[in-house]
């Protein structure tokens, strides 16, 4: 039995082939659709490096806020000089009329002193302007121990006539004028020991001395052209613009908001060129110090020699030499700066040197040059971004501490270090303004320049990625 089913079976396969044969070869199989895509997706990973680290750092979220507060403060920094009403920064502001500098003027967001009612007569000065007039409510100046009659007593103020002039005169320590014991009776004679101001309305318009302005539009000028009335109520202001010191001035009579700023955009440059040379020449001479083991022993030497040598002394020591500037404060800083970077650039790469793809790229002949840039610098991003934002801070604190000890940039360029050393001498003063805003800028500078550098190396790390 089993021999006849072994021969139906060889009958079935041969009968098998023979329909097989005479079937057209193109419809024996069908082709599996083949699909590029589809292929490549086998061997891919959506991971991506720089997507990843970006999204890491945008869970950092004081990191992330601080990181807007830098771009608008740094982007404000670069348009301020730009926007209307800004006064340049340093020029040395005076009086129209006085000539006189325009000193520790107190912040304020408007040049407005006062507000003169409907119906004041003012005191018209000489100043050709075709939409602003000089003015003033000082009618005269009336000597010393001059005979005055008081015909009204406002408690602050008195009533006078003097000369044939009526007008309103202090009533206070800084006149010292002699009154009977019932002040209120008057008429009355009276004078004062010092040289007093007769005013047209009992209010003290001027500022420091100085004349205020008022827009032609809100004052009607007599005929001889000596005095005005205002014909509504008119703003007086501290000179003929509406652009306010919202920082106040300085001793020398200069915009402190436009010197803060342009002393801001000063510190940045020179901290941004002093991190990007530091980390282009610490980079170059870490790699090739940690990497080729011939030059680590002549390198480790050189860096014994340089790193013995205080930083400070050499900073003081080229800002001496040297002509103050700019570029010789970069030099300075940057002369000893790239060491730090450079011995911690080797010693991070001595830790991956002899690793197993390293040693694998050598075997199979790759370039030295090939094996830094694609196998060992893209390890260092996050220490490397971190080292960079941790000097761009530090290199504003060394031009500060340099103008600190008067061995930094003149006073004629604007920095955040001359701010600061000009203003810690009005710290105990009502100008302790001339202090504060600079170092409020500079403390959010370095501040966020800190957390944002730790927080991206943080986020750069392979390691924290999931």
């Amino acid at each position: 039995m089993k021999r006849i089913s072994d021969q139906l079976a060889q009958r079935a396969e041969i009968s098998a082939e023979k329909q097989l044969r005479s079937v057209p070869e193109d419809q024996l199989f069908d082709y599996a659709p083949r699909s590029e895509a589809a292929a490549e997706r086998t061997g891919y990973s959506n991971y991506s490096y720089w997507g990843s680290t970006f999204r890491m750092f945008g869970k950092k979220r004081i990191a992330l806020a601080l990181l807007v507060v830098l771009v608008v403060l740094v982007t404000f920094t670069f348009i301020q000089p730009y926007l209307p009403g800004q006064y340049p920064a340093t020029k040395i502001i005076n009086h129209p009329i006085t000539g006189k500098q325009m000193s520790n003027i107190g912040p304020a967001t408007t040049t407005e002193i006062a507000t003169a009612p409907e119906g004041t007569g003012l005191v018209v000065t000489p100043w050709q302007d075709e939409e602003w007039l000089a003015v003033s409510n000082v009618l005269a100046t009336i000597p010393a121990r001059k005979a005055i009659t008081v015909t009204e007593h406002l408690d602050q103020w008195v009533k006078v006539d003097v000369d044939g002039k009526s007008g309103y005169v202090r009533n206070d320590f800084t006149t010292k004028l002699k009154m009977p014991d019932d002040p209120q009776n008057v008429p009355y004679e009276s004078r004062s020991n010092f040289a007093i101001k007769l005013f047209s309305t009992p209010m003290d318009y001027t500022q420091g001395g100085n004349e205020l302005f008022v827009r032609r539009d809100d004052v009607r000028v007599s005929g001889d052209g000596l005095t005005a009335t205002t014909v509504r109520n008119a703003s007086l202001r501290l000179l003929p613009t509406e652009a306010p010191f919202l920082f106040g001035t300085n001793n020398a009579g200069q915009d402190l908001w436009g010197m803060v700023w342009s002393g801001t955009r000063t510190s940045l440059f020179i901290g941004f060129v002093v991190a990007l040379i530091e980390a282009a020449v610490g980079i170059l001479v870490g790699v090739i110090w940690g990497y080729v083991r011939k030059v680590d022993r002549v390198m480790t030497e050189i860096y014994n020699v340089i790193n013995n040598i205080p930083t400070t002394i050499v900073l003081i020591l080229i800002a001496y030499v040297l002509r103050p500037g700019i570029f010789s404060l970069i030099f300075a800083m940057t002369l000893t700066g790239w060491v730090s970077m450079a011995r911690f650039i080797r010693n991070q790469i001595v830790i991956i040197r002899d690793r197993d793809y390293n040693m694998a790229s050598r075997c199979l002949g790759t370039g030295t040059l090939r094996i830094i840039t694609r196998n060992l610098l893209p390890y260092l991003v996050s220490v490397i971004m971190l080292r960079m934002a941790l000097a761009i801070p530090g290199a504003i604190g060394s031009e500060v501490f340099i103008t600190y000890i008067g061995l930094g940039l003149p006073l004629s360029i604007p920095s955040l270090g001359n701010l600061i050393t000009v203003g810690r001498k009005f710290v105990s003063t009502p100008q302790s303004y001339q202090l504060l805003f600079p170092t409020i800028v500079l403390s959010i500078v370095t501040v966020s320049f800190y957390i944002i550098g730790n927080s991206f190396a943080d986020a750069a790390d392979p390691r924290n990625h999931v």
